[in-house]
């Protein structure tokens, strides 16, 4: 099984914009290793939806969709 212990919640106002991107990836790590289903990764998916501008997402889907996203998404 995947350790995620270097996925770990994140206080948000101490810096809005890395919280909204680390978040993000975080999200997509946490399913990558448990699925979409685990219950916990749903925190980091509300925490970035709610901190981020939508034009970031979109344009992160579309890197991601298409491989050039640049972090790292494996868990």
């Amino acid at each position: 099984m995947t350790n995620l212990k270097h996925i770990v919640a994140r206080s948000p106002n101490q810096n809005p914009p890395r919280h909204c991107f680390q978040s993000y990836v975080d999200y997509f790590r946490c399913i990558n290793a448990k699925g979409p289903h685990f219950a916990p990764c749903q925190q980091f998916k509300k925490t970035y939806r709610s901190l981020c501008p939508s034009k970031c997402l979109y344009f992160w889907d579309d890197q991601r969709e298409a491989g050039t996203f640049s972090a790292s998404l494996k868990p």
